[in-house]
């Protein structure tokens, strides 16, 4: 007789094997502090009952095998799968390390390299990889799985093949020394890529573990640094992301009125420069057909090729196949007139930051697309009302905010104003989901909720340097927190004219909190055009990263000497904690507003946003949450020190430090910022 195990379309969820352990449990930990809510799978059931039974337990595998639920198959004797499979262990995506035996077993099963590249990606693979790799020992159709599962297992117990406990293998492990070379590799790597992240260098120790004392004292290391991990900062900052990433798509009066979103076919989208190239490209990557506008040939050529350079790029890097490639272009048409606009299902409109243009452009798509037609912007700072006040169908405009370059990076940010229908809305959110963007729902303001948060991240920079702060320092200290590079380095790379261009939208919008430095006109007077020419505050040479560039010293210092704001003429003392805090607590504080004036559905939104629009460290767990995490009580204390010594030095941007009502308020209450308003209602009623 054999002993089997096997989760099927009737046991497992719509065909699929088991996409792991519960997070909701990591959330309850995170909000309890009781890590005893954690069960204790690893040897309990992975080794006792699976591993080491009296009886062959085989794994019958279709749709996914992914964290837990692929170390569970690993316990087995056998593993069989249908075709396309996914099996991963995505642990440390989440702050921790597999916790049921992968770090020991998945090295035995496929060799050291493999799963050191598997673990610390956290990227799964599909069965048939897996069967090369030898994690897979067999792939069948569908409707042979238990059949040939069976039978496995009997083959098994009449040792007609092999009785295999993966923990005991060290046949593919290699010699001791390329074990270590292995290991010293992968932590330079992540050294490199992941030097805030606790978790890759917990698994490397508990994988070396395992291969010097052997794979059953290697799980024990394993169950007891997993649950270490459980309760780290950095679990709790991304375990936080997960969550808020799936919670936007629930949109109050959109996705809870019984509609039904419409299909989106056929998209115009006009301007072909960086953004509207990027835009066209995530959807004729996602089989949407597009219709290039742009105002001449020459214009539009150069967008069409831009955009056969941006799939040529995915296929080099092997993101994507050339089939895949060559069709995705077969859906992309250039156009100079608005003869095909009638038969568009969304128009997104992808030109320069310019009121009259837009204006101009909405009233032409207005007369020449159908009445169903959604009428998009892909404006970063406009408000939308402006933008749509000449047209008779604002409950067909929408705001449609891709962040560059728009084909990679993972955010759409959705804004609506008051007249935006909850149809569009919904449709543009399901547009957003198949083109691989996380949608985030926002009202209309001047900046919405993301640019408009982190508009202070670079006003806050060009204060401090203006009150003498070196500007390479205050670069390496943002980098050093998390984020891809410092405020100045991104103005270099982003280019300068959209800051010219944003600084002006926002100082009409927000004057009383809007520092107008004159470093950058002084840059650009001097021949700089960042990374565009070379030369910026870094000088950009091919083939070497950029470096602080000394000649830039004196135009600082002739900022300086017009913003003349340093007190007593020198340049003021501080440490490096103050420096990262005097840039982004004036970011939380603004965050703070786009709270309190509802600007964003909850304020998780806000922190996927921070995350995936401004590349916010996602391990702080996003903007809100980090400074939860700090506590606002700090942050609150902080600003209003600020404000009372720097608010007076520089009249017309005296408010950039003061602390928000709603900031106020939840700190002197000891209410957290993320907490819903029906909190705060609360205690008022309290008191």
């Amino acid at each position: 007789m054999s002993g089997f195990y096997y989760q099927n379309r009737k046991s497992g969820n719509g065909g699929k094997f088991s996409g792991g352990f519960d997070i909701n449990v990591f959330k309850r930990i995170h909000r309890t502090g009781d890590i005893s809510i954690l069960p204790d799978v690893s040897v309990d059931l992975v080794v006792n009952v699976i591993e080491d039974a009296k009886k062959p337990v085989v794994a019958a595998i279709e749709g996914l095998a992914l964290g837990g639920g692929l170390e569970l198959t690993m316990g087995c004797h056998a593993r069989i799968a249908v075709p396309n499979v996914q099996l991963g262990l995505p642990e440390l995506s989440l702050g921790i390390i597999p916790g049921f035996g992968g770090t020991q077993r998945l090295p035995r099963l496929v060799g050291l390299s493999k799963a050191v590249e598997m673990m610390l990606s956290s990227r799964p693979i599909t069965s048939e990889e897996g069967k090369n790799h030898g994690l897979i020992d067999a792939i069948v159709p569908s409707q042979e799985l238990l059949k040939v599962s069976r039978k496995w297992a009997l083959d098994i117990a009449g040792r007609g093949k092999p009785w295999i406990r993966s923990l005991h293998r060290t046949d593919k492990l290699g010699s001791p020394s390329e074990a270590r070379d292995t290991l010293k590799m992968a932590r330079q790597q992540a050294k490199q890529t992941s030097k805030d992240m606790p978790q890759h260098h917990a698994c490397l120790d508990v994988i070396e573990g395992g291969l010097i004392h052997g794979g059953y004292n290697g799980v024990v290391k394993e169950a007891k640094v997993f649950k270490e991990l459980v309760l780290s900062d950095t679990s709790k900052g991304l375990v936080h992301v997960f969550f808020a990433q799936r919670a936007t798509t629930k949109v109050p009066n959109v996705t809870d009125l019984g509609l039904k979103p419409r299909p989106i076919k056929k998209v115009a989208v006009i301007g072909g420069g960086l953004m509207g190239s990027g835009i066209a490209t995530a959807l004729i990557l996602s089989n949407i057909y597009v219709v290039l506008k742009e105002i001449n040939s020459e214009y539009l050529l150069k967008g069409i090729k831009a955009i056969e350079a941006n799939v040529r790029s995915l296929v080099s890097r092997k993101k994507l196949s050339q089939d895949r490639a060559d069709k995705a272009l077969l859906m992309l048409k250039g156009v100079l007139d608005y003869s095909e606009f009638k038969d568009m299902d969304m128009v997104i409109e992808a030109v320069i930051e310019n009121v009259p243009l837009k204006q101009k452009l909405f009233s032409e798509i207005e007369k020449a697309c159908s009445p169903h037609c959604i009428l998009a912007s892909n404006t970063s700072t406009i408000d939308l009302n402006i933008i749509g006040e000449k047209t008779r169908s604002q409950d067909r405009i929408v705001g449609a905010h891709f962040f560059s370059p728009a084909h990679v990076m993972p955010l759409l940010e959705i804004v609506r104003t008051n007249k935006t229908s909850p149809q569009v809305i919904l449709d543009l959110v399901t547009v957003g989901k198949i083109i691989k963007k996380v949608p985030v729902v926002v009202g209309n303001c001047t900046g919405f909720a993301v640019s408009r948060t982190f508009i202070p991240y670079s006003q806050g920079a060009n204060i401090l340097v203006n009150l003498g702060v070196d500007v390479f320092r205050i670069d390496q200290l943002i980098s050093n927190f998390g984020l891809p590079m410092g405020p100045f380095q991104l103005q270099d790379l982003a280019g300068y004219g959209v800051y010219v261009a944003t600084s002006k939208v926002f100082s009409s919008s927000y004057a009383d909190r809007t520092f107008q430095s004159p470093l950058l006109e002084l840059i650009m007077k001097n021949g700089r055009n960042g990374k565009n020419n070379g030369k910026g505050y870094y000088i950009y040479e091919k083939g070497s990263k950029p470096k602080p560039d000394p000649s830039v010293l004196p135009i600082i210092e002739e900022s300086r000497r017009l913003t003349n704001i340093m007190p007593g003429g020198k340049p003021i003392s501080v440490t490096d904690q103050e420096i990262v805090e005097m840039v982004l607590f004036p970011v939380v504080n603004e965050a703070c507003r786009v709270l309190d004036e509802g600007v964003v559905v909850r304020a998780s939104d806000l922190d996927i946003a921070s995350v995936l629009g401004m590349s916010f460290p996602s391990y702080r767990g996003g903007i809100i949450f980090w400074a939860d995490t700090i506590g606002a009580d700090h942050v609150y204390r902080s600003l209003k020190k600020w404000s009372k010594e720097y608010g007076n030095i520089y009249k017309p941007y005296g408010n950039f430090y003061k602390p928000s009502r709603f900031l106020e308020e939840r700190a002197t209450r000891g209410i957290p910022l993320s907490a819903p308003a029906s909190e705060i209602l609360a205690s008022r009623s309290c008191l």
